[in-house]
């Protein structure tokens, strides 16, 4: 699990740098990833509840994810004001992944030795600033996406190989 967290952590921050890269392109197809995730959640949790027989709210919210998704995709002017709904949704990410962070960081502390903490601690912090940041100014947001969407899988990534590094193998005894 460890080697696999860090093969995603260099991914997520190859994709960043992929991001930054091509701000605008980034802006102007993260409304086609919002709708696979629409969709993927949404069959995800459908099939989920039919294979534990449990028709809740999973169930329902699959099949309304799976709806909008749908719905998105093929009406014509929806893509364009779900880019920029996804302005605020990204803000919003941005913060609470951040929060996230600083709660693991802290968790990391008591499970792990060494100072790896700190550094998961300093990505949490600048994680909750950049939400608040983009909360405040949605238009720079909006300009800068690919790059601040970038900066963010770059975070992400260094703070899963981070995280990887300073907790012990389970089978390692020392």
């Amino acid at each position: 699990m460890k080697i696999l967290t860090i093969i995603l952590g260099v991914l997520m921050a190859i994709c960043g740098i992929s991001c930054i890269c091509t701000p605008i392109m980034t802006f102007l197809e993260a409304g086609y990833f919002l709708v696979i995730l629409l969709l993927v959640y949404g069959v995800a949790a459908v099939v989920k509840s039919i294979v534990q027989k449990q028709y809740g709210m999973s169930f329902l919210f699959g099949i309304l994810s799976v709806i909008l998704g749908i719905i998105i995709m093929v009406v014509p002017g929806l893509k364009l004001m779900t880019d920029g709904m996804l302005i605020y949704i990204m803000a919003v990410w941005f913060l609470m992944q951040g929060v996230v962070s600083i709660f693991m960081s802290f968790r990391q502390k008591k499970l792990a030795q060494g100072s790896g903490w700190i550094g998961t601690l300093i990505l949490g912090i600048l994680g909750v600033l950049l939400g608040l940041y983009s909360l405040v100014h949605p238009m720079l947001l909006a300009l800068t996406f690919g790059v601040l969407v970038g900066a963010y899988f770059i975070e992400c990534g260094i703070n899963m190989i981070v995280i990887a590094m300073s907790v012990p193998s389970a089978g390692s005894q020392e």
